[in-house]
């Protein structure tokens, strides 16, 4: 047996090696291309499918804001994914800033969740998509629900420069923060 292994290892590194010389090839008028990045599809959902109860509502481009302040959150630990965590943490009396999406049937899913936070003093948004919510929350399922708990206790081990990360990270928790705040106290007729 050993033998045959030896057998095929030695097939396959000739096959690799090439038998002829490759010539030399000038290369005067070629143009080296790079492959494109792939844009990440956004994801349109029409305003028929999304939750009745869907209010506040955030707009494109604190959507993004908050995308971006989730995946730092993701990476330092400090946040809550799904119903059943997120429940917890509003009655342990975590606080941050709850993000849900509109697109969940049946909405009874997290028709309480919006109650629960507003009890609790926690400001609430809605975004559009839980596939989008669920990326930036690295997971690959889609995500009914997360909550961003800067003030939480486990932490990614410290690192050099980690303090920066968290100072940034934070930075942009507290201006969505700020954001979400001014939406939840307009009212609607």
């Amino acid at each position: 047996m050993a033998k045959d292994k030896s057998e095929k290892k030695e097939r396959r590194r000739s096959e690799i090696q090439p038998t002829e010389v490759a010539e030399d090839v000038e290369m005067e008028n070629v143009e080296v291309t790079k492959p494109e990045k792939k844009a990440r599809e956004e994801i349109v959902i029409p305003l028929e499918d999304l939750s009745p109860i869907a209010h506040p509502l955030a707009q494109k481009k604190l959507v993004k804001k908050l995308h971006k302040t989730i995946k730092k959150a993701s990476k330092n630990r400090q946040v809550k994914r799904g119903v059943k965590e997120v429940v917890k943490g509003i009655r342990k009396g975590e606080k941050g800033l709850l993000v849900l999406a509109a697109d969940i049937t049946p909405i009874d899913i997290i028709s309480h969740l919006p109650v629960l936070s507003e009890d609790a003093g926690v400001p609430y948004v809605f975004v559009t998509s839980k596939e989008e919510l669920g990326h930036a929350s690295s997971t690959k399922r889609p995500t009914s629900c997360v909550m961003i708990c800067p003030d939480q206790k486990r932490r990614v081990k410290k690192k050099e420069g980690v303090e920066d990360k968290v100072e940034d990270y934070r930075e942009l928790y507290d201006e969505c923060y700020k954001e979400v705040e001014k939406l939840d106290q307009k009212i609607l007729i």
